[in-house]
């Protein structure tokens, strides 16, 4: 059985048509504002769209059209985890946890039976008896995780579990719900690369509350379609029109690369890919992008001569050091280059410089 949402919320511009399987994580990402946390509400019981369904296992969560529908929060069978804990102040750790139990009618010792076994499977046995006054942050949302799984839902939301945790706690939260989410059904929003990879079969792109990329997780990144994929990635990204194996941008600047085929794929002609189509080479008109990492730009201070590339005049606007290199950006442009080829270049913010990288290393997406 598998949970299939269809909804539209005029209020926030939000129109969403999404499933999940049995035993899969899904990520959704974005940009503020794109309709990632309407719906978790939506799900949880705490945002009621203006029309469409939800089911979960064959259990009708909302019918707002054609018929009249609504499940409240406490029978929908869905966890929630929020950036707060939202602990009870009053219970200690044992009872907080046992409260979700208790509430499904389970009696106080075998709820607190299950309170025990999941606070021990969250590392947190030896919290019991504290009160969440005496938790650190991510002593805290360990415990709400385990609140979140005594009820055993059939559906686990996290919105953004980890984005009040400091950089201390967010590595050991992740390694544990990537072991407690392990084969359980889940929706994760976060705005974490790192988040989607590790814990997310599948990642949605949302954006100005519609889906603009869905695809397994590993394979949107790789081979992103969307101009926020493309910046988590650490992409370059250029929008423009699409003209044959090129793109015109909308200063005219026209940019060669090599085109895309569809999800899951590596570049045209490489014989990888899902059986998508590639970008028709004389496809004109079409709104596309040309992407490529910041690792194929060269850095020059005048323009190179010989084979055909693309070139593009830039001023330099930061200087980042990046592990074994050093990131120059210039506005929405990027390169990875070496200490030294920085230092020979007398890069400072201001320089006027040469961005550089062969069409071979540029792959075009119609947007």
């Amino acid at each position: 059985m598998t949970l299939h949402l269809n909804a539209v919320l005029a209020a926030r511009n939000v129109q969403i048509s999404l499933s999940v399987a049995p035993g899969e994580t899904l990520a959704i990402m974005g940009p503020n504002g794109a309709g990632k946390s309407s719906v978790v509400q939506l799900l949880a019981g705490l945002l009621k769209p203006d029309s469409g369904t939800a089911t979960l296992d064959g259990k009708t969560l909302f019918e707002l059209s054609p018929g009249s529908a609504w499940l409240p929060p406490h029978l929908r069978g869905v966890g929630v985890l929020a950036q707060e804990p939202l602990l009870f102040p009053h219970f200690d750790v044992l009872d907080n946890v046992a409260f979700g139990p208790r509430s499904q009618g389970a009696g106080r010792r075998e709820s607190r039976e299950t309170a025990r076994r999941w606070l021990a499977e969250v590392d947190a046995a030896g919290l019991s008896a504290r009160m969440p006054s005496q938790l650190s942050g991510g002593q805290a949302q360990r415990v709400a995780i385990a609140r979140a799984l005594a009820t055993d839902p059939a559906l686990l939301l996290l919105d953004e579990p980890m984005a009040a945790l400091d950089v201390n706690s967010t590595p050991f939260l992740r390694s544990l719900l990537k072991r407690v989410l392990a084969g359980r059904r889940a929706i994760i929003v976060t705005h974490s690369v790192l988040d989607a990879l590790m814990l997310a079969d599948r990642t949605i792109v949302m954006d100005g509350g519609h889906i603009v990329e869905s695809g397994p997780t590993a394979t949107l990144l790789a081979h992103p379609r969307s101009t926020f994929a493309a910046s988590l990635a650490g992409l370059n990204v250029l929008p423009g029109t699409l003209s044959g194996s090129s793109l015109v941008m909308h200063d005219g600047v026209q940019v060669a690369g090599q085109p895309a085929v569809g999800p899951g794929a590596g570049r045209a002609g490489d014989g990888a890919g899902d059986g998508a189509a590639p970008v028709p080479e004389a496809a004109g008109g079409m709104d596309g992008m040309a992407a490529f990492p910041p690792s194929a730009v060269s850095v020059f201070l005048e323009p190179p001569v010989g084979s055909p590339r693309n070139c593009f005049r830039v001023h330099v606007t930061e200087l980042q050091p990046q592990g074994g290199h050093i990131r120059v950006r210039a506005g929405d442009l990027a390169a990875d280059i070496s200490p030294a080829a920085t230092a020979e270049l007398a890069l400072e913010p201001g320089s006027e410089v040469f961005f550089v990288v062969k069409a071979a290393e540029v792959v075009l997406y119609p947007a």
